[in-house]
């Protein structure tokens, strides 16, 4: 009985999406932009348990910065931006190589250009801040094209779809089985590959613990491992919201990584660009998402009420040489 009715959900999932990717683009871009604002503020008021997570995100992150009604706007607002980024990304098939620059700001591609190279080889950093899914249109239809390692869904009927929009300025999605091993391929070969690096992973994985907002949180260092085995720069780049759905994509200058620098510091050296841009504007990160899911046992400062100790978060901790 369970079975069945997991394919009965996986199917009407399918057919749902299917109808966003018939009608999304259909829409004036005023409409999907309202359509955005709309569906994130009803998803705050409904989703109580992810909203419980955001809102214990940013009193842990922030202290007393933000009061009780801050919080609670900041959490909406997240929610609206995160909404607003699916809604695009299904009514991106309106956007172009010819009209792409009306919607998307490039803030820093010149100087990216010109010490890059405007189609890389590089190794781009990206996070979850934004209109995520604009940069990387942007980017291919820009001529920097990137072979990305896709997030796949437990429903497998999803992600043919995601994948297609995903693809469609020039970029490449693989598996994320053995996907290190082809963006090093597409590095080699002189491409470039492009890595999501605020996604928290168990300890067991390969990870390096970073500080981000004052609290230790297991990641990824596929771009630091990239990094060292190919000698290509790591640019990080996040996105901005602007007025009336348009936003702009920043690319930050090069990492200047030191000479020996290991794959703890290079990866905290990327999340050090990305951190003060959410100290200054919280809202556009994915407040939702458990961040901190691992603390140290000896931690003396609060931490989310989801997060707990797990020994191999603290060997990670004693390993990378990272202070709890």
């Amino acid at each position: 009985m369970r079975s069945r009715w997991k394919s009965l959900r996986y199917y009407l999932e399918f057919l749902g999406l299917r109808l966003l990717a018939f009608l999304v683009p259909r829409l004036p871009r005023p409409v999907a932009v309202q359509f955005g604002q709309i569906a994130g503020g009803l998803a705050a008021r409904l989703d109580g348990a992810g909203r419980r997570v955001a809102l214990s995100n940013l009193e842990a992150a922030f202290g007393e910065r933000y009061s009780a009604m801050e919080r609670a706007r900041i959490t909406r607002q997240s929610y609206q931006q995160f909404a607003s980024t699916m809604i695009d990304l299904f009514w991106s098939p309106r956007v172009s190589a010819e009209n792409y620059r009306k919607l998307i700001d490039l803030d820093g591609w010149d100087e990216f250009a010109r010490t890059v190279g405007p189609t890389g080889p590089c190794i781009i950093a990206a996070c979850h801040y934004g209109n995520f899914e604009w940069f990387s249109l942007a980017a291919g239809y820009a001529g920097l094209r990137a072979t990305i390692i896709s997030q796949e869904f437990k429903n497998p009927r999803l992600d043919p779809i995601f994948n297609k929009l995903r693809q469609q300025s020039g970029h490449q999605m693989v598996a994320r089985e053995r996907g290190i091993v082809r963006l090093y391929k597409t590095l080699r070969r002189g491409g470039t590959a492009a890595i999501l690096v605020d996604l928290t992973l168990h300890p067991q994985q390969p990870t390096v613990a970073i500080d981000c907002l004052g609290m230790k949180m297991p990641v990824t260092f596929a771009h630091a491992w990239l990094h060292r085995r190919t000698g290509l720069p790591i640019v990080p780049v996040h996105q901005e919201p602007l007025p009336g759905g348009r936003c702009r994509v920043v690319f930050h200058p090069k990492l200047e990584i030191p000479t020996g620098a290991t794959d703890q510091e290079i990866a905290q050296l990327c999340w050090d660009q990305f951190e003060p841009v959410v100290r200054r504007n919280p809202s556009p990160w994915l407040w939702m998402y458990k961040y901190w899911r691992f603390r140290p046992t000896n931690a003396t400062r609060p931490y989310p009420f989801y997060a707990r100790p797990v020994p191999g978060f603290d060997r990670l901790l004693a390993e990378t040489g990272a202070d709890s």
